[in-house]
């Protein structure tokens, strides 16, 4: 039997050995993303729309910057329904880059 091919509500998310270092800092080098990631550390998981009204972004702008930090390897997105709910992947990356998430949460929350 053929493999369905992927929905368009299929989320990718790099593999954890893909995760490339450069592209985590390229990415989290925007202010506005690395306050995202913040904000992410202090919670276990998000409602996307929630994490944009807290930092106070329109939903297009919230979506951009989040599909970035997902295709990073920075954020794992999970949907149930119509939602989509967005967690930091800080066990993958604390295996794959140890010390890096303590690094980028040092400061304030976004």
């Amino acid at each position: 039997m053929a493999t369905p091919a992927p929905t368009r509500d299929t989320i990718h998310h790099p593999q954890v050995d893909a995760l490339d270092l450069a592209q985590i800092l390229r990415t989290v080098g925007d202010p506005l993303r690395l306050a995202m990631v913040r904000t992410l550390a202090a919670e276990d998981e998000l409602l996307c729309g929630a994490l944009g009204e807290r930092l106070g972004l329109p939903k297009s702008t919230g979506s951009y910057h989040l599909r970035l930090l997902r295709e990073a390897g920075i954020t794992r997105t999970r949907q149930e329904g119509t939602l989509r709910f967005v967690s930091l992947r800080r066990g993958e990356l604390e295996r794959r880059y140890p010390g890096l998430v303590d690094v980028l949460v040092a400061g304030e929350p976004g």
